[in-house]
């Protein structure tokens, strides 16, 4: 059987993996400045590594490792998923509370709520969708 999405959540869900994961995104670095940046013991380090390399989110170059092409688009995804948290978690809570409570409301209506929210076409485009 061949990779799951659940098996790259898993290789980037604790804190340690995913700032290895960012790092390597950011700073193409070798190992040992990987391993004084995130503050990893050996052990955490090849364990954590290794896991990105088998996820086929990263791979060595040079005696440097890098993002592979898929690795790039997870990581464009995970800031994707940042920035909706910082900027539109409230907001969407908000919106999907105002569906629950006015039912009753025109499409019209609930576009200009959803308007007033949003202001990111893509997000907007998502939740009319669905």
């Amino acid at each position: 059987m061949g990779l799951t999405v659940v098996d790259i959540l898993r290789t980037i869900s604790d804190k340690k993996a995913l700032a290895l994961f960012e790092t390597i995104a950011l700073v193409k670095p070798s190992s040992d400045i990987l391993i004084d940046k995130t503050q990893l013991t050996r052990k955490q380090y090849y364990s954590r590594m290794s896991n990105l390399m088998k996820s086929g989110l990263v791979k060595r170059n040079n005696r440097k490792y890098t993002l592979t092409s898929f690795g790039k688009v997870v990581y464009d995804i995970h800031i994707i998923i940042e920035k909706v948290i910082t900027n539109y978690y409230w907001k969407l809570k908000a919106f999907d509370l105002v569906e629950v409570t006015n039912r009753g409301l025109s499409k019209e209506e609930h576009n200009k709520i959803l308007d007033a929210l949003i202001d990111n076409d893509n997000i907007k485009q998502l939740i009319i969708s669905k």
